[in-house]
């Protein structure tokens, strides 16, 4: 087999070859690291929305996103009851609260979520099999992979040991874990019944809900239940099934706040970055062997022979760049994941995504620095 033209002039200056593969690898961990918190970004926002067993919603329009909803009254939700397809109704009270650190009093927010006991709430490891321990007074449970400054409460708990502080001034026992983790706007959160709720918010009256699920008899169409809703119910509630509701908060957070386009930005700039670098690389070779190009167009070769030549140099960079970055993601996303407790993990689509674009950021690339080859005449070198 004939060695590619384009590897033998890459490899005849092995410092050079080096550097273009670290800068290459370099803006594949950049665009990787970009995009891995984009979807980690708008995966642990709407994990409460895709886990919650219903197949409608109500939600306040006042509600910017779930971390701090707006209340709406009860009355809504019963009145959902009329309708023919639906089946149950559940009130869930959502809203910040204060967690003291028994470890070392220290103070920090997160989401404190009532329900009733007896409804199957969430499908998440610990909740189904321990809800039942919420009919107690001031019990709760606690998101075990919340973030670590709340205290080692998973493995406290884990040890069969009792666990008492105070959620908003409040003295509770925490009876048991669950696994449901962070966001970027949830540091972590707690489980309890609505009657151990209001006792957290006294001053929250039962009637004003923060969020209405809504189950429908097998087979019904939510989309038209929903319809049939939006038209029965006056217009304080907003009425979504599932995918409306997942919809809203991957809107809000990739549109309404910097964080989605700061996460894009950064990817763009990842492959801007890669282009120049593989550019400047590719013009270099270009020139320093300007000589050889004039020698071949000479003997009759054609521009496509020599453009060949330059792509295939594109073509090698791209994938040994592409190596390296993508080992460096890989440890780096367990690193974030593990110090985050987001889920931060390499997919199959982003690493083939990523290739596709190294790929096409060496073949623009590519395409300029042919610039020089193109408009090249034997008898000007010569």
């Amino acid at each position: 087999m004939r060695i590619p033209i384009g590897w033998l002039q890459l490899k005849h200056r092995p410092g050079r070859l080096a550097v273009a593969v670290a800068g290459i690898g370099f803006a594949v961990l950049l665009i990787m690291m970009q995009l891995g918190f984009r979807s980690a970004l708008f995966e642990s926002a709407v994990r409460m929305q895709e886990r919650f067993h219903y197949d409608i919603a109500l939600f306040s329009p006042d509600s910017v996103f779930i971390v701090r909803p707006q209340p709406f009254s009860i009355r809504r939700l019963y009145q959902a009851l009329g309708d023919e397809d639906v089946i149950e109704v559940s009130p869930v009270y959502i809203f910040p609260a204060t967690w003291k650190n028994p470890w070392n009093n220290e103070r920090r927010s997160l989401s404190a979520i009532g329900f009733s006991p007896g409804y199957d709430l969430i499908e998440t490891p610990g909740v189904d099999e321990q809800r039942h321990l919420l009919s107690k007074q001031d019990t709760v449970l606690f998101d075990g992979l919340s973030r670590p400054e709340f205290g080692p409460v998973a493995e406290h708990i884990a040890n069969d040991q009792t666990l008492r502080t105070e959620v908003n001034d409040r003295l509770i026992e925490v009876a048991g874990t669950y696994q449901l983790g962070t966001s970027f706007g949830i540091d972590g959160s707690i489980m309890t019944s609505v009657d151990n709720w209001l006792r957290l918010f006294p001053d929250r009256p039962r009637e004003d809900i923060q969020l209405g699920l809504i189950n429908l008899r097998e087979g019904a169409d939510a989309n038209a239940a929903r319809d049939r809703l939006k038209a029965r119910l006056p217009q304080d509630v907003l009425v979504m099934t599932k995918a409306d509701f997942v919809q809203r908060e991957t809107d809000y957070w990739n549109a309404a706040t910097p964080i989605g386009y700061v996460f894009a930005f950064g990817a763009i700039m990842g492959f801007v970055v890669g282009a120049i670098i593989v550019y400047q690389i590719l013009f270099a070779d270009v020139s320093e062997h300007l000589s050889e190009y004039a020698t071949l167009r000479a003997l009759g070769y054609p521009n496509r022979f020599l453009s060949g030549i330059v792509i295939q140099q594109a073509a090698i960079l791209g994938v040994l760049g592409y190596l390296p970055g993508l080992g460096a993601v890989v440890w780096l996303y367990s690193r974030a994941a593990a110090a985050t407790n987001l889920p931060i993990y390499l997919t199959r689509e982003r690493a083939v995504t990523v290739l596709v674009m190294t790929l096409l950021m060496c073949a623009i690339s590519a395409l300029f620095a042919l610039r020089k080859v193109r408009r090249l005449d034997p008898a000007e070198v010569f």
